[in-house]
This record gives C-alpha cells, structure tokens and sequence, in this order.
C-alpha cells in the first residue's frame, strides 16, 4: 500500500458493527449467567459478576483491533478525559433522579404504600452472596458496565441514526441483557418473579432510563466517566432506598415522564443527525 493509499485508508470513517457487538456482549454475558441458574452461592456469584464484565471486554477488543487511531483515541478520552466531564450536569442529573425517588414515594400512597419507604434498607437485594459480594456486584454492574455500554455499545448504534432512535433500541437491548438474572437465586430480578408484573416493570423501566443516561453521556461530551456516577447513584438508591415492588412500577411512570421531559427540552441533541455516519470525524473535527 502506497503512502497515499494509506492515509485515505486512516482518514476513512470508521464502521461500526452494533449487531456483531451485541451478539458478542451477549454471547459472552449469558454462557457465564445460564450455567448461574443452576447453582447457588458463591460458584453461581462468580458466574455471575464474570457475566457484568463482558460487555466491558468485548467493548475494549472491538477498539483494540479496530486498526482505526481516532477510536482508541476517544476510547481513551472518554475513559480518563475528566475535562471532558460536566459535572453541573452530572449532580443536576443525581439530584433529579433523587427527586424521582420523592415523587415517587409520595405518589404511591395514593396506592396504600406507606411514607416508612423514606429509609434506608439493612441489607442489599442480593441475597446469599453476603455484603461485601452485594456491594462488589452493585459496584461492578454501575462501573464496568459502562465501560462496555459507552465504550463502543451506545455508538455503534448512534453511528447510524439519531440519538433518540438509539436510546430506544439501546434501552430495550440492555433491558433484555438481564434476562438469565431472574433466574438466578438470590439476584434483584429473580425478587422479581413472585409477581409477573414485577419482571415486565424491571423489562420496561430500562427503556425510558436508557434516555437519560444518554443525555448524561452526552451532555458531558460521551464521557464514560460522567455515566459511571450516575449508574452508581442509581443503582445504590435502588437498592437502599426501602421503595416495595409495587412503588417501583409507580417510579417507571415518572421515569418516563422525566425522559419525555429531557427530549423535548433537547430537541437538537436527540433529534440532530450531523453526527450520523461520522460520529468520531464530528467530534474531533
């Protein structure tokens, strides 16, 4: 290859593959958690955190064999830029999302729940795996995850459409990717099924979430640190705050009235299409 047909080769936008990626994530997710469902105790608890970190490998090989230079760059940038974060943003996001739990709490009593959700659970849902592994769990779900979910995930979709398109199908996707955990003992989800509606709530709750994550994410110029915090805060509060699975169907409501909320007052963000078939080109233009 000649210098000129190099360069051309290094200038051309990179293609991403999102079916590839998401058959890979869960390929590598769902051969560790299937075999979980059929153990108890630490051996499934193993299984199951090795199942979190897959998406966070597939995520970083899809970029490290790339052969394309500006995506490790952003891959880099994204994962250690803290200039890049926002972080007025960030905390409007942790304060919103706490005022979701209030408004929620308050709601449900219309519905006969009691005002003793204002507190703090002893334990974490996670049972059988002791503390120290809940709190690992929890902590690897919000931290790592993100890693596979923006590092590569959330992009190879946005590549191709708008980003409220993307948070549609991501949403749902992700949602999905839990699916062996209600069947697993001792996980949230497997809680989940002494009442169906439950699980569909859980199934469906992903969905509006998935736009504000995105709205993190992108608001802090797609710094995967930014979504990391917000992940965290959100699944410790989950955990913690004492909220029953029936006020938990009532806080999908007020998710989605959040996200509907964040899209119509960032119409240009959701809706813009100039980043579409140049996502990397755009941004370090």
């Amino acid at each position: 290859m000649s210098i000129n047909e190099k360069a051309k080769a290094e200038n051309k936008p990179y293609k991403y593959r999102p079916v590839l990626f998401f058959a890979m994530a869960y390929f590598f997710t769902w051969i560790f958690w299937i075999p979980a469902t059929f153990l108890e105790g630490n051996l499934a608890a193993v299984l199951m955190l090795i199942g979190l970190l897959a998406p966070a490998a597939v995520s970083t090989v899809f970029v490290l064999v790339s052969g394309n230079d500006l995506l490790k760059k952003d891959l880099k940038i994204k994962l250690i830029g803290l200039y890049k974060v926002k972080w007025k943003n960030v905390l409007i996001a942790i304060v919103q999302f706490a005022g979701i739990i209030v408004a929620t709490i308050l709601l449900s009593l219309a519905f006969g729940q009691s005002l003793s959700q204002f507190s703090f659970t002893e334990d974490f849902s996670f049972t059988g795996i002791g503390i120290a592994g809940a709190f690992l769990t929890v902590t690897v779900a919000s931290i790592i995850e993100e890693v596979g979910w923006k590092g590569y995930c959330e992009d190879s979709i946005g590549a191709y459409m708008n980003w409220f398109w993307e948070s549609m199908i991501f949403g749902a996707l992700w949602s999905c990717w839990h699916l062996p955990l209600i069947f697993i003992k001792g996980t949230y989800q497997a809680g989940l099924m002494v009442n169906p509606l439950y699980v569909v709530n859980f199934f469906i709750s992903g969905i509006p979430l998935g736009f504000i994550i995105t709205w993190v994410y992108l608001a802090s110029d797609r710094s995967i640190l930014a979504c990391m915090i917000y992940h965290l805060f959100v699944n410790f509060m989950q955990e913690k705050i004492a909220m029953t699975p029936e006020t938990k169907c009532v806080e999908t409501i007020v998710v989605i009235a959040v996200a509907a909320w964040i899209v119509v007052t960032n119409k240009e963000m959701f809706f813009g299409t100039k980043h579409v078939g140049k996502l990397l080109e755009t941004r370090y233009e």
